[in-house]
């Protein structure tokens, strides 16, 4: 079934490209099913890239979605442009009277503050309190994972020696978890992030269970024990250039960045890198859907 989305958003076009199956809003409302309603709040400073990222998995599942961006109102991003987001995204006072069968938040790029430092922390924490009654389950993507963590099980961040960058090897704990039904019992995903959440703590915390993990990256993906969130520490929707232009940047800035480890072809950053964790992404997005969203939601919510 395709994914909903509005007209003239610039990923739109990209997404027939692609072959995903995309719905004019006109023919959606013919249909005569209940379509999913999903909410992305995109922190990403790029946004274009992340709303493309996201809406490719959305609408490679069988079923329905209508997708609401939110952006913070506490924060002005200074990489889109404002008729985008006047377009294109809400704020949460526009949307708190509504409620929602799944919620995306995405990452940021602001793993060097505490998180009561981020400009926008408490209108995060007022979304967070929201979801709790308004929201079948919340999907949290690296940094998004971390606030998660720390808001609603007081699970905080570390920093890392070095930045965690590259493609790395991962084990499932418990293949027969619905989050992880169908994925390989060893798979890879990306990771770019200097800071890190603890296995211990996230083990020893009886609301949580670890269902992947890496050796060299340590905690991916964290289950609350009533399904309520989804904390993805990495970047399974990431495309397969993501971290090479990342890599391009930091060096551009002067940083004193390592090559992505696991990345580029014999360690060539000529060389196109290839995407070894497509298919488990498109499995975690399509297996969230419809197990944790889709099963569990109201057919209308009282």
């Amino acid at each position: 079934m395709p994914i909903n989305i509005p007209q003239k958003l610039p990923a739109r076009q990209l997404l027939k490209k692609e072959k995903i199956f995309v719905m004019d809003e006109d023919r959606a409302r013919t249909q005569d099913i209940r379509p999913l309603n999903i909410a992305i709040l995109n922190l990403m400073p790029e946004k274009e890239k992340t709303e493309l990222q996201l809406l490719r998995l959305l609408g490679n599942t069988p079923l329905q979605v209508n997708v609401t961006f939110i952006n913070t109102a506490t924060h002005k991003s200074k990489n889109i442009s404002k008729s985008h987001l006047d377009a294109f995204y809400e704020t949460f006072e526009e949307i708190q009277h509504r409620r929602f069968d799944g919620m995306i938040v995405t990452g940021a790029p602001i793993e060097h503050l505490a998180f009561e430092d981020v400009n926008y922390w408490d209108e995060l924490t007022k979304i967070m309190e929201w979801t709790k009654d308004n929201v079948t389950s919340v999907l949290h993507i690296c940094w998004g994972a971390q606030a998660a963590l720390y808001y609603h099980y007081g699970i905080d961040k570390f920093e890392l020696s070095e930045k965690c960058f590259g493609v790395f090897d991962h084990t499932v704990s418990d293949p027969t978890v619905k989050l992880v039904r169908g994925f390989n019992d060893q798979f890879n995903a990306p990771h770019s992030r200097y800071t890190a959440v603890s296995e211990e703590k996230i083990e020893n915390d009886p609301r949580l269970t670890l269902l992947a993990k890496s050796e060299d990256a340590g905690v991916f993906i964290v289950l609350s024990n009533d399904n309520k969130h989804i904390m993805v520490t990495g970047h399974l929707e990431y495309d397969a250039e993501t971290l090479a232009e990342e890599y391009t940047r930091d060096l551009k800035k002067g940083l004193d960045i390592k090559m992505p480890e696991n990345y580029f072809p014999a360690d060539d950053a000529t060389k196109q890198p290839p995407n070894t964790w497509r298919s488990h992404t498109h499995l975690l997005f399509s297996n969230w859907l419809n197990y944790y969203v889709y099963q569990e939601t109201p057919f209308e919510w009282d």
